[in-house]
């Protein structure tokens, strides 16, 4: 049974991991801030989804199985843009939604690119 080591694996991050990890923090940070603003049923799911990117970048920081979490972080990501523009009027795209796209946008092309590289 595989254990996750609590030593922060950081030589082995590259800058683009960096990036990742900003990208997850931001989209991470946006999703508590909604869902406290939108309440209801969203101040549960949005954390949530929170937690989601925050065990990805824990698990990244760590080195614990990356290329599963790479795999996984995209459709996980994804589903979010999905999930946003299903329930949303758009266009317009209020600003604070767009940091938050934008930000999965890059973290789907990060992972994208370190799957690949891992491959």
């Amino acid at each position: 049974m595989a254990y996750l080591n609590a030593d922060v694996d950081g030589a082995s991050l590259t800058p683009l991991h960096w990036i990742g990890i900003l990208a997850a923090t931001v989209t991470g940070i946006a999703h508590v801030v909604l869902g406290v603003q939108f309440g209801g049923v969203w101040l549960v799911l949005f954390p949530l989804a929170t937690l989601g990117f925050g065990a990805g970048v824990t698990a990244v920081i760590a080195g614990y199985r990356r290329r599963l979490v790479y795999a996984l972080g995209i459709p996980f990501t994804a589903g979010q843009i999905v999930l946003w523009w299903v329930l949303n009027p758009v266009p317009p795209i209020p600003t604070r939604d767009a940091i938050d796209k934008v930000a999965q946008v890059v973290l789907i092309a990060v992972l994208a690119v370190l799957l690949y590289r891992e491959s």
